[in-house]
């Protein structure tokens, strides 16, 4: 038993290199070498020369109430906390497949006791028997000649990392959903003072005109488009009201939890709340981007399949064995020449199927060929999607230059219609379309800045940035 259990060692040792897995390629990406350039991009698509993945969160939002709101986030978020939950359930999976490599050794005792009626015992009388075992074995251990187990835990292993790629994208997901909700939640804020302002100005135009109706100076119209304004604003404040409201529950769901009862005064719009995103190259997205590296893991655990799948062709060889003691009587269990072994080597060569390996072999290579589609087009849509946040870039902040430069005009022509107005040389109603004006374009102003912060948020997301490195747990084999 010993030299037949250290040949099978030695051919199993010979062999362990053996492996049916296709060489990986990584496909080429389907996407330009560079950012578009043009009138959109300006100098956007080139500007720094450091990933936006090394840029940390809090190195990118500078607003302090922010910053302690995606810590909370990140410590609460239900969705984050399934996300890791998720990676320690694929690595626990991963060292159940690899556990099929080594040999389960266990240590098994045994006892009957049979009694024999006289009609059935070979000596016409009735009999009581009994028999006891203790071994220590293996049992139906496979032999990984052709490296069927080896890629069924190369799968495994490429599908735990690419849930751990996965991990990593929620919480960029999260980081940016936090911001873009909280900037959401200030911008409304913003537009709620503003229609409060806008509504004490219209409330002490239309009391003004009230005035001037009683005493025969303005007349019905102007009157009446007063309180239309007045009307209006009070439509907006509702509206905005409603918003806030629901822009803080919108933020507390993304937090798991409450606000928290210490958070810091956040800064204005108009502040400089966010650092600067460099745009790096697009080769980076391929290191950086979490779902991409996710999309490449599955590629390579579909590779590893193929292995598998081939592997099945070839013969299955397994191997029983064990020694112990037996005996009829449980005190001479451990007597001398109550030893006792066995060693069963079998083999399983598939000769007839009805196709089933060559159809399970094509189907793994097609799913090989679908995660090839499947990373080719993640690559295309995150290309796509940091060369838009690049040309919102550019452009919004024409637009909010553009954006103030006609709120500066529109103040000018308010200052100029109320001065005509108090001196009698226009009507009240170019005062109230000079008022409308200014509120639409302050409005506007805010809605613009509002989404070129999102903009950057997102090109940040884009990027590959939000994930704050601790390390990998990634198993070893």
């Amino acid at each position: 038993m010993r030299q037949s259990l250290l040949s099978l060692a030695v051919a199993a040792a010979l062999l362990s290199g053996c492996s049916l897995i296709p060489d990986y390629q990584r496909p080429d990406a389907p996407v330009a070498a560079d950012w578009p350039q043009g009138e959109a991009y300006g100098s956007a698509a080139s500007e720094g020369s450091r990933a936006a993945a090394d840029l940390q969160w809090r190195e990118f939002f500078r607003d302090p109430a922010l910053q302690q709101l995606v810590q909370v986030a990140l410590e609460n978020n239900r969705d984050l906390r399934v996300a890791a939950l998720n990676v320690e359930a694929y690595r626990a999976l991963y060292r159940i497949q690899r556990a099929d490599l080594l040999p389960s050794v266990s240590a098994d005792g045994a006892g009957t006791r049979q009694r024999l009626p006289a009609d059935l015992s070979q000596t016409g009388e009735a009999r009581t028997s009994g028999q006891y075992s203790a071994t220590l074995g293996v049992n139906a251990w496979e032999l990984d000649f052709f490296g069927r187990i080896r890629s069924l835990s190369e799968q495994a292993l490429q599908q735990y990392l690419a849930t751990e790629q996965a991990q990593r994208s929620t919480q960029i997901s999260l980081v940016a959903s936090v911001a873009n909700a909280y900037l959401q939640w200030q911008a409304d804020q913003a537009l709620l003072q503003l229609t409060q302002d806008t509504l004490k100005t219209f409330e002490e135009s239309y009391q003004l005109t009230q005035r001037s109706f009683d005493v025969g100076v303005a007349d019905a119209l102007a009157l009446s488009q007063a309180r239309s304004s007045v009307d209006s604003a009070r439509v907006s404040l509702a509206q905005y009201q409603r918003l806030v409201a629901q822009d803080r529950n919108a933020l507390i769901q993304l937090l798991g939890t409450g606000l928290p009862a210490n958070l810091p005064q956040g800064l204005k719009l108009n502040a400089e709340l966010l650092e600067q995103v460099p745009a790096g190259l697009p080769a980076d997205l391929l290191q950086r981007r979490p779902d991409l590296l996710q999309a490449e893991y599955q590629l390579k655990a579909a590779n590893a399949n193929i292995g598998a799948a081939r592997a099945a062709f070839f013969p299955s060889i397994s191997l029983t064995a064990n020694a112990g003691t037996a005996s009829s009587q449980l005190s001479g269990l451990f007597d001398g020449g109550s030893g006792t072994w066995l060693f069963q080597p079998q083999i399983s060569l598939p000769i007839f199927n009805a196709g089933r390996l060559r159809a399970n072999l094509d189907y793994a290579e097609l799913q090989s060929d679908i995660r090839v589609a499947e990373y080719e087009k993640a690559i295309q849509v995150a290309f796509q999607e940091v060369a838009d946040r690049l040309a919102a870039r550019t452009t919004y902040r024409q637009q909010l230059d553009a954006q103030r430069a006609l709120l500066e005009t529109t103040e000018t022509y308010y200052d100029l219609a109320e001065r005509r107005y108090r001196t009698g040389v226009d009507s009240y109603l170019t005062l109230l379309d000079a008022q409308r004006q200014l509120f639409s374009v302050r409005q506007q102003l805010i809605a613009d800045r509002l989404a070129q912060l999102s903009s950057e948020v997102e090109l940040y997301k884009a990027l590959g940035g939000g994930w704050s490195n601790t390390g990998s747990n990634a198993p070893q084999g």
